[in-house]
């Protein structure tokens, strides 16, 4: 298949292209090639190709794919309604099946039922991504039902790589920091009592669900999730990543609206929003259109490799000062209430 990517060096896409290109598909990415050393290395004969540009700029990239028509466009990087309208006057008719990443953060918050499917209704007063994201899904099924327009909406949730270990509460730097608090001893915050349900998925798992997608006239007018089918708690995630680090681990337990109040990040969105609620996906709908998917990186191993990549790149151990001291206020306050209610 001919295919293009508006992005491609992504957690998600990443693995994505690295698949696609081992499988001899013909794929272009269109970036604005800040990244592209980032680029997944292909097998020999089988070179990715790349269209320079900046996809905002719509009439540059209007002119640079004339002459182009693709099997499938992909666009990784719509959080926007805006986004999707200018893709749609790009390549309605340059493709036979538009494929656009929405999130499992736009269903219903707090969920009426843990069991998430894709008929969840969407709704998320907590967080302004996610309403973004329905609005580009209203937009998206609009010219579906009107048009025709060939739309495949997909809905990940929490997808992990090697560069980056998943967490529930981090500072803006990313990840790293809690692991070092780990290697040093010092406590980490879990929101909640750590006990809500999860999931993670490995992009390379991600990865075999779409690629069954692409092409697929089955697909064609759907919206689909692609999870892992296995549920931690976050306990057990903190506990394994701790376990590859292989230290203990000293979890403190903060609820997430005491984390949401002292924090200057947006943890009212991730967290009230998104990670504080326990969720189980129903993959029934990807399983019925990509027959033999299943998921193959369990937790435990995932990020086992995570951890050693992480380790082994200093590139990717960026510190955060800033939220290594909020996290230390945070445990001290909570640590001088319980003296004070005790009457210590």
């Amino acid at each position: 298949m001919k295919i293009l990517f508006i992005g491609g060096t992504g957690t998600i896409s990443s693995a994505i292209t690295r698949a696609l290109l081992e499988q001899g598909h013909d794929l272009y990415l269109l970036n604005r090639g800040s990244r592209n050393g980032e680029f997944p290395k292909a097998p020999a004969g089988t070179p990715v190709k790349e269209i320079r540009g900046d996809i905002n700029d719509e009439a540059d990239i209007a002119e640079k794919i004339k002459g182009h028509n693709f099997d499938v466009v992909a666009d990784f990087i719509t959080f926007t309604a805006a986004h999707v309208e200018r893709d749609y006057r790009l390549f309605r008719d340059k493709t036979r099946q538009y494929m656009c990443f929405s999130s499992a953060s736009a269903y219903q918050k707090p969920p009426q039922n843990y069991l998430i499917t894709e008929s969840t209704p969407l709704a998320n007063p907590y967080w302004q991504y996610s309403r973004d994201k329905i609005a580009v899904e209203e937009f998206l099924v609009k010219k579906y039902r009107d048009e025709g327009y060939p739309i495949t909406i997909i809905r990940p949730s929490h997808t992990y790589d090697e560069r980056s270990i998943p967490l529930g509460v981090h500072g803006k730097n990313g990840s790293w920091q809690v692991a070092k608090r780990i290697l040093d001893g010092k406590p980490v915050i879990i929101h909640g009592d750590g006990t809500s349900l999860w999931t993670m998925t490995h992009n390379s798992d991600f990865a075999r669900g779409f690629i069954g997608l692409l092409g697929n006239s089955h697909a064609i007018g759907e919206t689909v999730q692609i999870t892992s089918d296995e549920t931690v708690t976050w306990n057990q995630v903190y506990a394994a990543i701790a376990a590859a680090l292989h230290r203990p681990l000293n979890a403190v337990h903060i609820s997430s609206d005491f984390l949401a109040a002292t924090s200057d990040y947006d943890l009212t969105g991730s967290l009230t929003g998104d990670k504080a609620n326990s969720v189980v996906f129903d993959n029934t709908k990807l399983k019925r259109l990509v027959p033999g998917f299943t998921a193959k990186v369990r937790f435990d191993q995932g990020i086992r490799a995570t951890i050693e990549y992480v380790l082994a790149h200093k590139e990717l151990q960026k510190e955060d000062p800033e939220f290594d001291a909020w996290c230390d206020r945070v445990i001290a306050a909570r640590e001088k209430a319980v003296r004070e209610v005790r009457g210590d």
